[in-house]
């Protein structure tokens, strides 16, 4: 069984597309997504419902990045819906086809809010912690605050006292390559930015990516 992370899609169906063609998740792997599925890119929409479908083909996890968050919190006032429609939400919200003036919350499928409400703050296993965005190194998973594993970035992680390695998103890496600091990992390579989507085996380091022009490459961490 593969342990398969991937990092933050933002719309981009294109590379998603490519990228689960290359890796070819099967019924036996644990696929785990680091959570910001939606906004900034074009096709937020087409990404939610791809996930949905590849739930019912293999075992996924999908965590809550700060993008869901935001998206969720929009639905309770106007503040906060200006605040997301202005961090990307605006283009999710186009991706629903959803125009001035329209209640944009009916415009998105009741399964797609339920995809949304479903999704965890963070997956622990035996030997690693996956989570969106960091961690308090002192606390217990249980313990973390939501602000830490949905908004903290990458440089400020620790080694965790549970010596799990941690697999992360949220903090792009600009040049296209996955984080890798030994203890902890970051898997967001900036695919909305005009970077790559990145996959990690979680055990092994094989890394696959793919971007927003269906190109593709791969490779493997160095230990």
């Amino acid at each position: 069984m593969r342990t398969l992370a991937i990092g933050d899609i933002h719309g981009c169906h294109t590379a998603l597309t490519a990228l689960l063609e290359q890796v070819q998740p099967q019924p036996t792997d644990r696929v785990i997504f680091l959570g910001d599925y939606v906004d900034r890119g074009p096709a937020s929409r087409a990404v939610i419902e791809s996930l949905i479908h590849l739930s019912n083909a293999c075992s996924t996890v999908f965590l809550r990045g700060n993008h869901e968050d935001m998206m969720l919190d929009a639905r309770k006032e106007i503040g906060n819906l200006r605040l997301w429609q202005g961090c990307g939400g605006a283009e999710t919200l186009l991706s629903y086809g959803a125009v001035n003036g329209q209640n944009w919350i009916e415009a998105i499928p009741a399964a797609h809010w339920k995809f949304l409400e479903r999704t965890q703050s963070y997956f622990e296993s035996e030997e690693h912690i996956f989570v969106h965005g960091c961690v308090d190194p002192e606390l217990a998973m249980e313990e973390q605050s939501d602000w830490l594993m949905y908004w903290e970035n990458f440089e400020r992680i620790q080694p965790h006292r549970s010596g799990k390695r941690i697999i992360c998103g949220h903090t792009p890496q600009r040049a296209g390559q996955i984080n890798n600091v030994g203890f902890a990992a970051c898997v967001d390579t900036g695919a909305v930015y005009g970077g790559w989507l990145s996959c990690l085996e979680a055990n092994s380091g094989e890394y696959w990516q793919a971007n927003e022009k269906a190109k593709t490459r791969a490779g493997k961490l160095e230990p």
